[in-house]
């Protein structure tokens, strides 16, 4: 019990030196996995957050692994694990799980970056920052992230995918997410119904549902935002409404919410 505690102890300590190394200027560090630094890897700040050069993560985590280039994406294979990240988009796929990288994949020197913090949960590992030696330390942990198949419930991705693309087919990823994030933080609030579903068909709330377009096939932008709000992206924080101010100009919600951001036609409210 008293190495358990040690561990977790230790293991907050990291994620704090990580998360106060981050707010640095830009740097480049190095990457240590499972005790070993490995000399072909980098970590680097980039806006805030620590990235790394994922692949000589995944092969020192997994040594059987393979990697490959395939559909304009590298893609590391091992047992259990299909990752797959395509450079400059703003997730990396990981055993079918959508995983949010809000300032995207990157690409230096000829290495692929990804946030340290994202590919642990990908590789199901743990990670810190030893501010002592400046470098990212991963340890194995529970093993790859679950599938997308036993992770998302098929109703779920149903639904918000659609309220997704009815309300915000023409937006930035980024505002597709936020307005899956409203229809997830009314389903967490004692203020509306406690299902997607539930909350989509309430009365008098979104207007795709009174014109039909609740049943239009989503694109799979849409599909992947939903996803990702269903694994943990978030671009509005803990926002219940959101409104086209060019549409409503003087809604209820801009009267008596707090406006908590604005991404491309719609601002949204707390």
């Amino acid at each position: 019990m008293q190495k358990r505690v040690s561990c977790l102890v230790l293991a907050l300590a990291l994620f704090v030196a990580m998360s106060t190394h981050a707010a640095a200027a830009e740097s480049s560090c190095g990457v240590v996995v499972n005790g070993k630094e490995l000399s072909t890897a980098v970590a680097k700040v980039i806006n805030q957050n620590t990235y790394v050069s994922y692949w000589p993560v995944v092969l020192a985590m997994y040594p059987d692994a393979t990697v490959s280039w395939e559909n304009g994406q590298s893609v590391a294979r091992a047992n259990g694990l299909t990752l797959c990240v395509p450079v400059g988009a703003q997730y990396i796929v990981a055993n079918g799980r959508y995983l949010y990288v809000a300032d995207g994949v990157k690409s230096e020197n000829g290495s692929i970056l990804v946030p340290a913090q994202t590919l642990a949960k990908a590789l199901g590992a743990t990670v810190g920052w030893d501010s002592i030696n400046q470098c990212a330390v991963f340890q194995s942990a529970s093993g790859p992230i679950a599938s997308g198949d036993s992770y998302y419930n098929s109703d779920s991705v149903y639904w918000l995918s659609r309220i997704i693309y009815a309300e915000s087919g023409n937006q930035s990823l980024d505002g597709k997410i936020a307005v899956g994030n409203v229809i997830l933080n009314r389903v967490a609030s004692s203020q509306f119904p406690n299902t997607i579903k539930g909350v989509i068909f309430q009365a008098n709330q979104f207007s795709p549902v009174s014109n039909g377009s609740i049943y239009n096939t989503p694109s799979t932008q849409s599909v992947i935002a939903a996803k990702l709000c269903l694994d943990g992206a978030n671009t509005v924080g803990n926002s219940l409404y959101f409104v086209n101010p060019r549409v409503s100009p003087n809604s209820w919600a801009s009267r008596n919410r707090t406006c908590v951001a604005t991404i491309g036609a719609h601002a949204f409210f707390a």
